[in-house]
């Protein structure tokens, strides 16, 4: 999100447009992962962009401009809209409501889904998934991306339970909505607006009534001083099937304080563009993923505009054009890219810095690879394979190579109880990097792919992910024995001057990251997933 506002939001899922045909995104390894995966394929998007109907996104940030730029220019294969469920006062088009202002999700039923209709029948946007949410102000806390599907996306009935969420869990006036709806409403659920235990109340709602067919994941959590390790925790024993990720790449990487984490202190600041929660080894994911919780990385571009139309401001890419979510999808199907996103089998990127990762652990003839639980005896050899590719340039113009891929590894040792010191505590001391790998380390074959293995024996139950940068281990200013270092603010009093350098510094400073795999030793007698 911009400056202006602070609000947490959350993207619903309540229109779903789906085109024959689905893309190929990484065609040279689809082709050999279609041989044990019929029907699989990875895709690129994100579910966190904003239109006009966002009032605070630029005038321009229409509908149809929004999607030309995130699939013609930057090709992604899906695409969520996530506009701010507030009062919304423009159309998809960016005039003016007649009448004046009403709720988003009233201007989704008006405005947003027939356009989508619109666009399908004219055949623009052929093999793309394309479906429409909103960013909810959770209350007392800050931004939630929120997917609701429904059993039949892009029905009346799947829209209205957005016109639901809306009336139940905002403090919107109840004589903005059809009073029949309302009286419905009212016979089955009581209002929740205000609390912190209103905002579970939504997550159960959710969990209760979208179990399959919803999600609720935490934008920019480390934006503002509002959360603890605690609320990470009750929201995904409240709803483990809804809340199931955050975005630890946020969006807004053009803001002269990057991803418009803004705060003086550590912890709520960007290290090479991620939230802390995500780059500190050892920190929140790493504590979260040592209790074996299904609790999975995203980015976004968070878009409203990349330069504002006064030339004052700068914000966020377009989709695609920065940071990418790369997710392995079974199927042709809205539903399908929802249940790709809970699998855990994804890794995002910024800067095209890759465009292929192939990351799996291996014992005998058990395979499992990101998202996954490989089972094992003790004292039994796993064999972890990394295989991935850079494009040949990003969309800077700039040759991409990646210097070194971290494995991190920490223990699991089950889930923390409410209650006791462990539920409140935010970081992993097992967590550590225990292999860093360079060019030296891997092999490449004619087609650019990159392979490294690497063997441990298995003694404890335990995860592996990756990250991996362009940088090398100790670059002034951005990284120390390869960690990243905190992102200053860009101050520079000439704005073109300004936006020049911002983007500069995005592009020099380039990550990925992998979702886990989980390594579970047998006759373990604690409850870890």
């Amino acid at each position: 999100m911009i400056n202006k506002f602070r609000a947490f939001t959350v993207s619903v899922l309540s229109i779903a447009i789906l085109f024959q045909g689905l893309p190929v995104a990484v065609a040279a390894k689809d082709a050999e992962d279609n041989q044990t995966n019929p029907g699989g394929r990875w895709m690129k998007g994100e579910y966190h962009a904003h239109t006009t109907q966002s009032d605070d996104a630029a005038g321009s940030q229409i509908l149809e401009s929004l999607l030309n730029n995130a699939f013609n220019k930057y090709g992604l294969d899906w695409m969520g809209i996530s506009d701010h469920l507030r009062m919304s006062s423009r159309d998809d088009e960016g005039h003016l409501i007649p009448g004046g202002p009403i709720p988003l999700s009233q201007g989704i039923i008006q405005y947003q889904a027939p356009k989508m209709e619109q666009l399908q029948k004219e055949g623009k946007f052929k093999n793309k998934v394309i479906f429409s949410g909103f960013e909810w102000d959770m209350p007392t806390y800050e931004h939630v991306g929120i997917g609701i599907l429904g059993d039949q996306p892009g029905s009346p009935k799947s829209l209205k339970a957005g016109n639901q969420f809306e009336y139940l869990f905002t403090n919107q006036d109840e004589k903005l909505f059809d009073s029949k709806d309302v009286a419905v409403w009212k016979a089955q659920d009581q209002r929740a607006n205000k609390t912190s235990e209103d905002a579970r109340t939504a997550l159960a709602w959710l969990e209760k009534n979208y179990k399959h067919t919803s999600y609720a994941i935490l934008n920019h959590p480390s934006r503002k001083r509002v959360y603890n390790i605690s609320d990470f925790r009750d929201f995904n024993n409240i709803a483990p099937d809804v809340m199931f990720g955050f975005e630890g790449m946020p969006g807004n990487q053009m803001e002269p304080d990057r991803g418009g984490l803004n705060l003086a202190t550590p912890e709520n600041r960007t290290y090479g563009g991620s939230d802390y929660m995500l780059a500190k080894v050892g920190g929140a994911w790493d504590a979260l993923l040592g209790e074996g919780r299904k609790f999975w990385n995203f980015s976004n571009s968070d878009s409203h505009f990349e330069i504002s139309e006064n030339r004052l401001y700068s914000s966020g890419y377009w989709p695609g054009e920065y940071s990418k979510n790369y997710t392995w999808v079974n199927g042709s199907s809205i539903k399908s890219v929802l249940d790709g996103m809970r699998s855990g089998k994804s890794f995002s990127v910024f800067g095209d810095l890759i465009d292929a990762l192939d990351f799996q652990a291996k014992n005998g003839n058990n395979k499992v690879e990101m998202g996954g639980d490989l089972k094992v005896k003790e004292g039994q050899m796993v064999k972890v394979t990394i295989r991935f590719k850079s494009p040949k340039k990003n969309n800077n113009g700039d040759s991409v190579k990646v210097d070194h891929v971290d494995l991190i590894s920490g223990e699991v040792t089950g889930k923390a109880v409410p209650g006791t010191p462990a539920y409140n505590k935010a970081t992993n001391d097992t967590s550590k990097v225990v292999k860093r790998f360079t060019s030296k380390d891997w092999k490449t074959d004619r087609d650019g792919f990159h392979t490294i293995t690497y063997k441990v024996k298995a003694n404890k139950d335990q995860y592996f992910r990756l990250r991996g940068t362009n940088l090398g281990e100790n670059v002034s200013g951005e990284t120390m024995d390869g960690e990243p270092l905190i992102d200053t603010k860009t101050e520079i009093e000439d704005n073109e001057t300004r936006f020049s350098e911002i983007n500069k510094r995005n592009y020099k400073d380039l990550w990925f990251y992998s979702n886990p795999i989980f390594v579970s030793v047998e006759d373990r007698n604690h409850d870890k997933h």
